[in-house]
């Protein structure tokens, strides 16, 4: 498309007013847990359902949503999600109960899974190869921003007007949002009639619910009967749906795309970078408050210093990328990663909250040094008629990363501090959780080597949306 009026930094800003939305609501509702389970009267564990139930069909839906906004444009879909966003949020604010809520939080997820889907597919559309490192790496800043604003700003209207509000929040930005991105994201110049994949949906579904029920509430359950047959349910629906797309003429999922080194490695460094970013998410808080024993809001403002330093990282990091390609700069940060998630393991039961803010920030740094570069690779090795697609694909390793990455903090740190007592060892939580850090640490050595290989090749300097 043409940079007249609306130009591509006009659709930008308004694709990222969406994508905004996202990451606050996902760190919104964390600070209300506690409120929501006083109001229903209901335990912690069934609380949590509210985040589960969102990111089951979060992860589970985004690749049919990339897959359709490859065959009916992504204008249309991601307009779509947004409107099921909004009418969802509302919902959620007038849930009477915590089984409809949990219910309208998963209607809320599949808005959220259209456009984290098709967002940067929209980007790699309309930017250049020489600017789409800048342009991705803003939506990393902005998530950045919704993730480091969200709990501070759920608190505020937590204590204001009640956990009600954190969902009505939505519906200004989500009015602004469709009347922003309806006003300049363009139609799909040519629609060519395709099938879509029914059967390949439905399994994909089916695969990637159970393998994330799985992984997430295995331990819960203390891996019964029934949690080993959805483990097999997820991996017989997975090779089914391999099998689907290797037969179907017009598959969901192009198996193809994974012939591309840069397509296969950028995802494959993408899945190991979210399991080590969400073992810290997961551990420090205990860390904070079992071994610093800080107050919530202290403990707030500490994490917080891992989203600020992406926010500064990230745009600056995407626009270098545009400059010298992107797999120095993924791999330098996958690099600081490591370090910083190692030297998080070298910490002690009686530190600063500052000894905890610059470790976090360097691994704010690597982060920020990582994502645009490589999903700027990611995103450039596919052609343009499969660019939902692949963003589906890198939003599904993303929410996978995440799960897989809570699962293993959680289980290094359930087991090793069990054998610890078991032993009648000194410091036994913490030093399951410093084994908990070095995991976290390798996992980003591995990213590390996932980005040698993430390189794409030169492309044309243009695409149609």
């Amino acid at each position: 498309m043409k940079d007249s009026v609306p130009s591509k930094w006009q659709i930008l800003i308004a694709v990222l007013i969406p994508v905004l939305m996202g990451p606050i609501d996902a760190s919104v509702v964390y600070v209300a847990f506690p409120s929501m389970s006083e109001v229903f009267n209901v335990s912690a564990d069934t609380v949590g359902w509210v985040s589960i139930s969102y990111l089951l069909v979060l992860s589970s839906f985004q690749l049919s949503f990339g897959r359709l906004g490859d065959m009916f444009g992504f204008r249309r879909i991601f307009l779509t999600g947004i409107v099921a966003f909004t009418i969802a949020s509302v919902l959620c604010g007038m849930a009477w109960s915590i089984g409809a809520l949990i219910a309208f939080r998963a209607v809320q997820a599949i808005g959220a899974g259209m456009t984290s889907a098709l967002a940067p597919a929209i980007i790699t559309a309309i930017f250049p190869p020489q600017e789409r490192g800048k342009a991705l790496g803003m939506i990393g800043m902005v998530v950045a921003l919704g993730l480091a604003t969200g709990p501070s700003l759920g608190g505020l209207l937590l204590d204001l007007w009640g956990w009600q509000t954190i969902f009505f929040i939505n519906i200004p930005i989500g009015i602004i949002a469709f009347l922003a991105c309806y006003k300049v994201i363009p139609e799909k110049e040519e629609l060519i009639e395709q099938r879509f994949d029914w059967i390949g949906a439905w399994l994909a579904f089916i695969s990637l619910a159970a393998l994330l029920f799985f992984i997430s509430r295995g331990q819960n359950y203390q891996w019964s009967g029934a949690i080993i047959l959805m483990g097999a349910l997820a991996f017989i629906s997975g090779v089914l749906f391999i099998m689907q797309e290797q037969k179907t003429p017009e598959p969901m999922l192009e198996l193809s795309l994974f012939r591309s080194h840069a397509f296969t490695a950028g995802n494959i460094a993408a899945l190991f970078h979210f399991m080590t970013q969400y073992i810290l998410i997961f551990i420090t808080p205990f860390y904070l408050q079992q071994q610093l024993d800080l107050a919530p809001s202290k403990l707030g403002i500490t994490m917080t210093a891992f989203p600020l330093t992406v926010l500064l990282a990230a745009p600056l990091s995407g626009i270098l990328s545009d400059k010298i390609g992107n797999r120095l700069l993924s791999s330098a940060g996958a690099v600081l990663c490591a370090v910083g998630a190692l030297s998080l393991s070298f910490l002690g039961p009686d530190v600063l909250p500052s000894d905890v803010s610059w470790r976090l920030s360097l691994f704010g740094l690597g982060t920020g040094m990582f994502q645009a570069p490589n999903n700027s690779a990611i995103m450039g090795a596919v052609p343009k008629n499969r660019l939902g697609i692949a963003g589906g694909v890198l939003a599904t390793t993303r929410n996978v990363g995440m799960v897989l990455g809570i699962a293993i903090g959680s289980a290094v740190l359930v087991a090793r501090q069990a054998f610890y007592l078991l032993t009648d060892t000194p410091l036994s939580a913490w030093l399951a959780m410093q084994e908990a850090y070095i995991t976290a640490a390798f996992l980003s050595v591995l990213c590390f080597v996932g980005c040698l290989f993430a390189k794409t090749e030169k492309e044309s300097p243009a695409r149609n949306i």
